[in-house]
């Protein structure tokens, strides 16, 4: 791809692979969860190469370096000839913790959980 081609934050972060629709990449850009040197971007802002961005995604906050531009969507293979991640293990091990849930049984005819029984659970979630 030529270098001097401008490319919006909001169809690179499409183009990537990082939200579904581009107009979801917009509404993430206006809502302040996508930073561009710790500022938060509008979807109308050029990036170039080597830029470092911001994805935030609830509960993991997302770093990563531009390392080609490009416009239309690719396969999932390549997204990695055009970004590179630089989330640091503590934030991916955060999707970890998520799915491991603790499943408390109780017995059949027993009901709703009391606001004891509600505490109980929630120490041992944590």
């Amino acid at each position: 791809m030529d270098d001097s081609k401008k490319i919006r934050i909001d169809k690179f972060l499409w183009a990537v692979r990082l939200y579904k629709t581009r107009s979801i990449a917009g509404d993430a850009c206006r809502n302040g969860k996508v930073l561009i040197n710790d500022y938060p971007v509008k979807s109308s802002r050029i990036v170039n190469i080597g830029d470092i961005f911001v994805v935030k995604k609830s509960p993991v906050i997302y770093i990563y370096r531009i390392i080609n531009l490009l416009d239309n969507r690719i396969g999932p293979k390549l997204v990695n000839d055009y970004i590179e991640n630089l989330t640091s293990e503590e934030e991916l091990q955060k999707l970890d913790a998520n799915s491991k849930v603790i499943f408390v049984k109780r017995d059949r005819g027993t009901g709703r959980p009391t606001k004891k029984d509600r505490r109980e659970i929630d120490k041992l979630e944590y």
